[in-house]
């Protein structure tokens, strides 16, 4: 046979074999193991490459199918797995030099979308993933650098094209084009620091980049176009798992490159452009739908990403390259010293090479070529950064700065790099070039923004030394920018904020230039109302004042904002001065202002007011009189045009002094009141300037009531007007009224903002004032001095009565006046509840009442809400819209003012409202609403889950009855005319008119209020429906949900502060609906219907029942029903929706949540019965009939094996899931009864005898069911049996309550007999099986969490039944049956103990879950070991020697080690017998050392911190926290210091970080705790492991901008708590660090000195060093203070001078009362 094959070679080589016989004869050849020929995989291999380069240089022809043919079958070769052996054994085989250059050629030609393709793609990207997967075959690349560079661009320009194909996103399905515009806005929603758009490439534009679509024939079905789009998807995806493999091999091919300028020319040269572009789109485009219909994975694109960034950094910034840099960047003078002879031989200008090939504008579309180079502008300079910016050199720092300087001016933003010594000045700034389009402004102030803050977190700019030794280069480029961004502002663009704000960062002197532009464009000036605009604006806002608070020149900042404020407006109208964010940053600015600084600011607001605003408005003021004279003269149209010039002036002015006023205001409310230690220069400061205020309040009330008296007589002049001149011509009247009407508009503006603005002040004024008079003896108020005789009643009088000056224009007053004039009449209630006699005059409470009603306004509340309102809290802010949020947040923010007064309509008014809205909030209308806003809606939510509403009984009892009658309501509307009567008594007794009063009920044992004993028809209801099943009102969906939203409101409710006619009334109601109601879908109603089903519905209204027995007066429901009727009405009820079919369509989890709703309240309902003592035999007897009758057994059985097999329903249908389920009910019912009455058992003799009767009865009705259930079904019956759909783990539970229910009676039933034999469990046979089955399926797959917990729970009642029975005989007395008991019980224990191991050392338990599982598996070792043997012990400590094996750790199964440390850790907690404790504990030195070991060797790899290492430090914490006096050799604990210090602390994530800072601590604190006499020899170890957790915690809680807000910061506040309290600890041992003292506060100031620690973080950790400067001698001190270094001897004169300041004055008068 070996001949016939023989002459296969020549039959490949002649010309007359048809091409289709060689590649028939070659795929023969290659798999055939009779074919002969020397080398054959080489010769084949050889004939292929050379038929496919003979092809395509012209030297043969063949077709097409061959041409593709022979591809194929070159793949195929390459990646069999003959091919990959042979390699593998050593085997030489190679492919020809040639074929990497024909790969190439065709990699071009599928790079170019124009050409014809000669051979698929597919097929070509498989044979480059098939070479490049062998070394020996890729050496025909990597041989040769130049052809690595080429494969990486043809591949980078493959990928470029398939991610900006069009016809990937063009017939896409409708639904996948709705899915990829609902994820293009869900990203730009998730990144808001990215506004700009990125631009993707227009198809249509460019001709030349779509490829030549073949027509179809006319008879293909148009829906298989998705089938070439799947393939063409598939190779896409192909292509970047081999681009991938592309990069890596690039990448150990650069590596190994000598000449780094060869490696930079190649990259710069072929490389940058195809990179960059490819790294752009993957970043661009990553959560868009290209990617997924390319099926491109996340972590693929990040790898190709890091790959490329590796390329860029390793061969643009390479060490050798930073001579060539420095060449070009520094200035000659700066570089000449250091420039040696060879500086020449490097690169030339390698800065100027890489921007230059980044700027060409031809590697990429027009569109997106900015965006491009922007990104790889910031990119380039990460880079620079991290080679040559590190060491802290100042010369590295100067050449980073340098580099920026050249990126910013390559953005084309107008602003050109600084020449060797100088910058260019602004004003000789070029401007921007033609292509900064306005598009592009915004990529450009982004990139500008990336670059400034890596600059700032890099800290290259050192203010210092830039003064010093570089004459300001850096500030005068950062100025020159800054003056660029103001000449070419974009304040639409939120990265132009930040850009402002990174400047404001890096030095303060930047923008102090501009300081009045800053504030006019970003704050003052500002019109877009954007919401990212708005909170970039915020912070950059919040950041100038929090920078001038320390610099101390708050009062000058304000200065120049009054200057801003006072000048002319732009524009009609300015935005809203303060909002949310601004003022919380103020309110914090100004408490950490000197005082007088404070009173420096308000007064230059009251000066600006009396200087510019006031001259304005009276001057005005006089010429408005005069031209009032000239019209009614008769005057021309002049006098009408210079009134509209007064009116807008005046307007202009008035919206001034209404900035002016809230500013004030905020400045007010934001300063530290007077008291009676504050100085008496201050004092007379500030009664100076509240003098001056009061002037100023005059002055405007004044000019108000002027203008009251010039609205009059103009009124009166125009109507004489009319009347003289009605015989002019009809065109001139229609002119004048059209002005007129204009006129006054802008009129009654003005005089509105002047009104609002008097307001403001004169509340302002009122509310400090009466501040400073309460809280400082020394200040009197001048408005005592100046109405003395005036009394507070009579200005409440003129406030309600509205003879106020603001009555004047009651019909045009604005929201913001009515808000003021409640605040005023407030504030004057206060005074009257201040001043005692005031308070018992007679007409003092009709005229408060008055004053509340006024307040109130019940009139306003009955506006019908028009959609959510929202206020942000700001009195500026208030209007139209958001009066009724903010009149909502008045009247409840002050109701135990105000309630007292209230009449009950009031009451009943406000009650409507609080549900109104609370029910509007149900429905979705305050889901949409900004953080930081307030709606009724929330006021409201807030109000009701508050403590306060409890205290106001009257208001309360009127919310509860406000619920209950819309829920009467609503049963009410579904027309049930066999209840209806009884509902209208209902509403009729329940729910008296609001004009009745509120009356409060106690709840007296002894009297039960007439209205609870007329409900008797209700309770017969619920009775008759429990015994019937009768169903008297049938809910739609709608009128479910409307349920269901109230329900969620009296959830919220405190059941404590109901009377009993109100919980009794709202009890019964809900048991109604529990018992009578049912529901059906909505006809109407399209879709689907109440999801989650009747089960949601009656699981909600369940836990409203049991939240409802919380209550103290629920005692009087069950003088109204008994407890057994209401317990039964509930099983019953559920039975009948069972049966009925009502929860058919509910999901299984909603099913599961009713049954546990059920358990719950049975427990709770029969709990109270027992504690309260309400009839407990009566009740419990009644109950435990239902559930054992034999009706209910035989509804129990319905589905059972032990019926019929012909009757037995089959699971799977209907009719069977409804018997499961009402099985599944019945069981919960029994086991909640049976485990809330287990455990009540020992209260007395009495109790306990009739509780053990019925458990008895329970326990004997769950026996047989169980037993029943588990019996296998017919197979003829189908498939699911029984316990599979009630669940294993729900089965379990109930064996387990079963098991502790039996021992609890057995237990009373031998304590109250005669000493004898041990009474055995009835139902031990069903024990024992189950415990067999679980030890087989614990650990053997993976399975539930509640499985596990159940299971465990289980063995651990299981072996305290057999094994902790029995034990108190000795072996000699033990007859047989206790012998066979205590082997079985060892037996069992070796079991368990075995079952536990594997459990823990399982690879599917998770983390999470093996912190869910410890507390059952503790007390499962619990059970074991309290009364275990010392035989028993050496068992588990033989399990924990096989566990604790650091050559299993190595070995990668760090599983089984883990198992035995947690069993460690259990153990040490447990209680054992003294013998086996004895034993433990001498061993526990040797655990000890092993986990020693153990953290050592898991420290070194970083993945194992938190699922290995952490857990071993804590049993170690365990061990010696538990080993307190009983390790007594100090070493083994140093030894645990010594583990201590190599914990992973550095590049961790948040959560990790937290794990093992916490772990770490915690054994710091055992062994500082515990161990004390260890510290004496050990303290500067224990100091070294405490170090490395401050000093990380330092380098974690430095500040980063805008990320140090969110979870992540709160882990490392965290950590900042547990050091201080660490410092705390350390201080109170003070006798074993005493002479280390000073060496802490050394470590500390040195690292803080590296840093700058967040203000939180900071705060916690300088109170913790205060406690150890506390310890510190004054020779500490002054060796400190000469011993320090320069810039650490600042830092700590700055902490020792704050210690000195705060700290140690409050220590040392706390010392005066310390015995």
């Amino acid at each position: 046979m070996a001949a016939i094959y023989s002459g296969i070679h020549l039959k490949l080589k002649s010309p007359q074999t048809p091409w289709e016989d060689k590649l028939k004869l070659a795929r023969f050849a290659w798999i055939s193991s009779q074919c002969l020929l020397p080398n054959k995989e080489q010769v084949l291999l050889d004939w292929s490459t050379h038929a496919l380069t003979g092809w395509y240089s012209h030297k043969v022809e063949f077709s097409q199918n061959v041409l593709e043919g022979l591809w194929c079958y070159l793949d195929d070769v390459l990646r069999s797995r003959k091919l990959r052996s042979l390699l593998g054994q050593g085997k030489t085989i190679s492919l020809r030099l040639n074929m990497a250059q024909l790969l190439l050629d065709r990699l071009r030609e599928c790079a170019c979308a124009g050409s014809g393709q000669s051979v698929c793609v597919t097929t070509l990207l498989s044979v480059c993933q098939g070479i490049l997967s062998s070394p020996a075959l890729s050496s025909i690349f990597t041989t040769k650098y130049e052809l690595m560079v080429d494969l990486l661009a043809k591949f980078c320009s493959l990928a470029c094209r398939e991610l900006q194909q069009p016809s990937l996103t063009g017939a896409l399905p409708a639904h996948m084009k709705s899915e990829l515009e609902m994820t293009e806005s869900v990203a730009s929603e998730d990144e808001p620091m990215t506004e700009a758009p990125q631009n993707q490439p227009n198809s249509d534009s460019d001709p030349t980049r779509s490829e030549p679509v073949a027509e179809s024939p006319p008879d293909q079905p148009e829906t298989n176009e998705s089938r070439p789009q799947e393939k063409e998807s598939l190779r896409s995806g192909h292509t970047f798992e081999v681009l991938l493999q592309v990069l890596s091999c690039y990448l150990s091919v650069q590596r190994q490159q000598a000449n780094p300028n060869r490696v930079f020319t190649m990259v710069s040269n072929h490389l940058i452009q195809p990179v960059v572009l490819l790294r752009h789109l993957l970043t661009s485009g990553e959560r868009t739908l290209s990617h997924t219909h390319l099926r491109l994975r996340q972590q693929l694109c990040r790898d190709i990403r890091v790959k490329i960034d590796s390329v860029l950094q390793l061969a643009l910034f390479s060490p050798e390259h930073l001579a060539s840099y420095k060449e070009e960047l520094l200035p000659s003078k700066e570089d000449s010293s250091k420039r040696g002879p060879g500086g020449m031989k490097g690169l030339l200008k390698p800065v100027g090479a890489v921007l230059d090939k980044l700027s060409d504008k031809g590697y990429c579309e027009p569109s997106m070529h900015y965006a491009v180079k922007s990104n790889a502008f910031t990119l380039l300079f990460k880079f620079f950064l991290e080679n040559y910016g590190r060491g802290g050199e100042e010369e590295k720092r100067m050449l980073c700065f340098y580099f920026l300087t050249r990126l910013i001016s390559a953005l084309d933003v107008g602003l050109d790099g600084p020449p060797v010594s100088a910058v260019i000045p602004p004003e000789q700034s070029s401007p921007p070039a033609a292509s900064c389009s306005p598009e592009s402004w915004s990529l450009a102030l982004l990139a500008v923004e990336a670059l400034l803050s890596q600059a700032l977190s890099a800290d290259i700019y050192n203010v210092a030394a830039d003064r010093i030794r570089h004459g300001e280069v850096q500030l005068k480029f950062y100025t020159a920018l800054a003056q660029m961004l103001f000449n070419q502002a974009q304040p639409s663009i939120p990265a132009w904020y930040r850009c402002l704000k990174v400047l404001l960062g890096l030095n303060h002197l930047i923008l102090e230039p501009d300081l009045d532009q800053v504030l006019s464009l970003a704050w003052v000036d500002t019109e877009c109302m954007e919401t990212r605009v708005q909170r970039a604006r915020q912070l950059m806002v919040c950041s100038l004042l929090q920078t001038y608070t320390k610099l101390r020149q708050l009062p000058r900042f304000f200065s120049e904002l009054l200057s801003i404020i006072c000048r002319p407006a732009l524009d009609d109208l300015r935005p809203p001065l303060l909002f949310e964010g601004v003022s919380a940053s103020l309110r914090t600015c100004l408490l950490d202002t000197p005082p007088s600084h404070g009173l420096e600011i308000c007064s230059s607001v009251l000066e600006n007011i009396r200087r510019y605003i006031l001259p304005d408005l009276v001057k005005e003021g006089s010429k408005e009189e005069k031209m009032e004279v000239e019209r009614q003269e008769g005057g021309d149209d002049t006098g009408e045009k210079e009134g509209d010039k007064t009116d807008g002036e005046r307007g202009d002015a008035a919206l001034k002094l209404f900035s002016l006023s809230q500013l004030l205001h905020a400045v007010f409310f934001s300063l530290k009141t007077l008291d009676n230690a504050s100085p008496l220069p201050l004092v007379r400061q500030t009664h100076s300037l509240m003098e001056e205020m009061w002037h100023v309040v005059k002055d405007l009330l004044q000019l108000v009531s002027v203008e009251k008296k010039a609205t009059r007589v103009g009124i009166e002049t125009d109507t004489g007007l009319i009347k003289k001149k009605s015989r002019k011509s009809i065109k001139n009247t229609d002119h004048r009224e059209s002005k007129n009407a204009s006129d006054s508009q802008s009129g009654v503006m003005w005089k509105q903002k002047t009104q609002e603005a008097a307001l403001l002040l004169r509340y302002t004024w009122v509310e400090v004032d009466t501040l400073f008079h309460i809280h400082c003896s020394k200040y009197t108020s001048q408005e005592s001095a100046q109405t003395a005789s005036a009394s507070v009643l009579s200005h409440i009088e003129s406030l309600v009565s509205g003879e106020i000056f603001a009555a004047s224009l009651q019909p045009s007053c604005s929201p913001v006046s009515f808000l003021l004039l409640k605040l005023l009449t407030l504030q004057q209630m206060k005074k009257v509840m201040l001043d005692t006699p005031l308070l018992s005059q007679p007409s003092t409470a009709a005229l408060l009442s008055r004053a509340a009603h006024f307040i109130l306004a019940r009139e306003e509340l009955d506006v019908s809400l028009d959609g959510e309102q929202v206020w942000d809290g700001q009195i500026g802010s208030v209007n139209a819209s958001s009066y009724l949020v903010a009149h909502w947040y008045l009247v409840t923010s002050n109701l135990p003012l105000i309630a007292p007064y209230l009449t009950g309509e009031d009451v009943g008014c406000m009650a409507d409202v609080l549900v109104s809205s609370l029910l509007g909030r149900q429905t979705g209308g305050g889901k949409d609403q900004l953080p930081g806003c307030l709606s009724v809606s929330h006021i409201s939510s807030q109000l009701i889950q508050s403590p306060i509403l409890v205290e106001l009984p009257p208001l309360f009892s009127a919310t509860v009855r406000s619920l209950t009658k819309r829920i009467t309501g609503v049963l009410m509307a579904t027309s049930a005319p066999q209840v209806g009567p009884m509902l209208l008594k209902l509403q009729e007794v329940g729910l008296p008119e609001k004009g009745a009063a509120v009356n409060q009920l106690e709840g007296d044992a002894d009297q039960t209020p007439p209205a609870v004993k007329k409900s008797e028809a209700i309770v017969e209801q619920i009775l008759r429906s429990s015994k019937t099943g009768e169903v008297s009102v049938v809910l739609s969906d709608t009128q479910t949900k409307e349920l269901l939203d109230l329900f969620q409101i009296a959830t919220n409710l405190n059941p404590d502060g109901m009377n009993s006619e109100d919980l009794s009334c709202l009890f019964l109601l809900l048991c109604f609906i529990l018992s009578s109601t049912s529901s059906q879908p909505d006809r109407a109603t399209k879709g689907p219907s109440n999801p989650g089903g009747d089960a949601v519905f009656l699981g909600r209204l369940l836990r409203l029942l049991t939240s409802l027995l919380e209550g103290r007066n629920f005692q009087s429901v069950l003088k109204l029903i008994h407890g057994s009727s209401l317990l039964q009405a509930a099983v019953s009820s559920l039975l009948v929706h069972s049966n009925s079919g009502r929860f058919h369509s509910t999901s299984s989890p909603d099913r599961l949540d009713l049954i546990k709703a059920v358990q719950v309240f049975i427990r709770s309902l029969v709990q109270f019965i027992i504690i309260r003592n309400s009839s407990v035999r009566l009740n419990l007897e009644q109950f435990t009939s239902y559930l054992t009758s034999n009706e209910v057994a035989k509804k129990q059985m319905a589905v059972t094996p032990a019926s019929k097999p012909a009757e037995a329903p089959i699971l799977g249908k209907p009719e069977a899931e409804v018997s499961i389920f009402s099985i599944h009910l019945l069981l919960a019912s029994l086991t909640s009864f049976s485990q809330a009455m287990t455990s009540n058992l020992g209260r007395s003799k009495q109790m306990d005898q009739t509780l053990t009767q019925m458990i008895a009865r329970t326990t004997a009705a769950l026996g047989p069911a169980i037993e029943a259930i588990l019996q296998p079904q017919p197979v003829s019956q189908n498939a699911n049996q029984p316990a599979g759909v009630l669940g294993q783990a729900f089965l379990v539970k109930v064996v387990t309550i079963m098991l502790h229910c039996e021992m609890s009676s057995l237990s009373v039933e031998s304590e109250n007999k005669p000493s004898g034999a041990q009474p055995a469990l009835t139902h031990m046979t069903l024990y024992r099986g189950f415990c067999q089955q679980i030890l087989k399926e614990i650990s053997s797959a993976p399975r539930p969490m509640d499985f596990l917990v159940s299971s465990l729970r289980f063995l651990s009642a299981f072996y305290q039944a057999v094994g902790g029975t029995g034990r108190e005989k000795e072996e000699e007395e033990e007859g047989e049956e206790e012998k066979k008991r205590r082997k079985e019980a060892d037996e069992l224990y070796s079991q368990i103990l075995q079952c536990v191991y594997r459990l823990l050392a399982a690879p599917w338990l998770s983390q999470k879950d093996g912190c869910e599982v410890e507390p059952a598996v503790e007390e499962l070792l619990r059970h074991l070991v309290e009364r275990s043997t010392t035989g028993q012990l050496h068992l588990v400590l033989l399990v924990i020697r096989e566990g604790l094996d650091t050559g299993k750790l190595r070995a990668g199964n760090y599983r089984e080690v883990l198992s035995a440390v947690i069993i460690v850790k259990l153990l040490s907690c447990c209680h054992l017998p003294e013998p086996c404790s004895k034993a433990l504990w001498l061993i526990a030195p040797q655990l000890l050392s092993a986990m020693v070991f153990l953290v050592r060797s898991s420290s070194q790899d970083v993945s194992l911190t938190l699922p290995f290492t952490v857990p071993t430090v804590t049993s170690m914490t365990s061990l010696l926290r538990q080993g307190a006096g009983r390790i007594s050799s100090p070493h083994h604990v140093t030894q645990v210091l010594g583990a201590l210090q190599l914990v992973p602390l550095d590049r961790l994530t948040p959560p990790v970080y937290h794990a093992a800072f916490l772990a770490v601590h915690e054994a710091l604190f055992a062994i500082i705790q515990c161990h004390p006499q260890v510290m004496l020899d050990a303290a500067p170890s224990f100091l070294n492991v405490f170090y490395r957790l401050v000093a990380s915690i330092m380098q974690e809680g430095r500040q980063k901008g805008d990320c140090d807000s969110g979870a992540d910061s709160d882990v490392y506040l965290q950590c900042s708590r547990l050091a201080e309290r660490m410092y705390s600890h350390i201080a109170a041992t003070a006798e074993s660090f005493t002479t280390l003292s000073a060496f802490m506060v050394a470590q500390y100031v040195t690292e803080l000195q590296k840093v700058t620690l967040r203000p939180d973080i900071k705060q916690h950790l300088t109170e913790g060093i205060y406690r150890i400067l506390d310890l510190c001698m004054e020779q500490d001190i002054k060796f400190l203070t000469a011993g320090l270094q320069m810039g650490v001897r600042e830092v700590f004169s700055e902490l020792y001078s704050s210690y000195t300041h705060y700290h140690k004055t409050q220590r040392q008068g706390e010392d005066k009362y310390t015995a």
